[in-house]
């Protein structure tokens, strides 16, 4: 009897635990998981889910507030591959205008651009008023890939870090916001998303020979990280690293930073009704047979 008593005792016991402990993930959104070396907690999707939402509300706000004061925003994310830029990019312009915030991705420099000025390929794609411009990459390539590939020769390499903050101060100086975003992946975390690309179809794409090289240079990308940062991380425009090892912090944090970084307001129109759709007398809609239509396999 008296161990039937304390079996019952401990099994409710841990069922108040265990319901506790699910109280404690939902109002703290997270759910501490276990791995081979050390515990982590990670968001639970249903919160990431529902934080995302509210922020991507919030960023259309944004958006309405630097069309209606004619702001020049551009931000730049840099970074390792796979650390989990294009990831946040996609987050921040799945419910935005296309024609106020765009993306540029600028490939390989053409031999003519590669005759030009440094700053001049990148000049045409900056925002005019009303606009958002989000670099997926940069200017910093010559600090980056390039310095570490010798794509580009030491002169011009230095004469880079020489000329940057004084290009970004006459962009700051000329109206524009320039938000810089370094961000941050472990070797360990980066070769899991490499391997999870290689073994998915949709994500193959994203590894080019350069990507697979790089791995092989870890060191020297960050020591030319390092001397980017100490030219380039300026009081009028500084870096600021996120933390991507966990991608959907990563994304929140980011995008939470970034609307703090403009301030704005709410210009959301009060709610209307749709006026009444008018008769279509006269219209005689032309027969269905003439048309087209795409297969329905679905």
């Amino acid at each position: 009897m008296g161990n039937d008593k304390k079996k019952h005792d401990k099994d409710k016991n841990d069922k108040d635990k265990n319901e506790k402990d699910k109280n404690e993930k939902e109002k703290n959104g997270i759910d501490k998981i276990t791995n081979d070396k050390n515990d982590e907690k990670k968001l639970l999707n249903e919160f990431y889910e529902k934080e995302l939402l509210k922020l991507q509300i919030e960023l259309v706000k944004l958006q309405e507030w630097i069309k209606f004061k004619g702001l020049k925003v551009v931000v730049i994310f840099e970074g390792r591959d796979a650390a989990g830029k294009g990831g946040t990019i996609k987050r921040i312009i799945q419910s935005l205008n296309p024609r106020i915030c765009r993306v540029v991705a600028l490939g390989t420099p053409t031999e003519r651009e590669k005759t030009q000025w440094y700053f001049q390929r990148y000049v045409p794609h900056l925002p005019a008023g009303g606009e958002m411009v989000l670099f997926d990459r940069s200017w910093y390539n010559r600090a980056g890939v390039e310095r570490v590939m010798n794509f580009c020769t030491e002169d011009e390499y230095w004469e880079f870090l020489r000329s940057c903050p004084n290009f970004e101060r006459m962009l700051i100086r000329s109206g524009i916001v320039l938000i810089k975003y370094w961000f941050s992946v472990s070797v360990e975390e980066q070769e899991r998303r490499f391997q999870s690309r290689i073994n998915d179809p949709t994500k193959r794409w994203k590894l080019s020979p350069m990507d697979l090289h790089s791995r092989e240079k870890w060191v020297e990308y960050s020591k030319a990280k390092d001397e980017m940062f100490a030219y380039t991380d300026t009081k009028n425009s500084p870096w600021f690293v996120v933390p991507s090892d966990d991608k959907k912090k990563a994304r929140l944090n980011c995008i939470s930073h970034l609307l703090s970084m403009v301030p704005y307001k709410d210009l959301t129109p009060d709610n209307f009704e749709l006026p009444e759709r008018p008769d279509g007398k006269g219209y005689v809609r032309p027969p269905m047979e003439e048309q087209t239509f795409v297969p329905e396999k679905y």
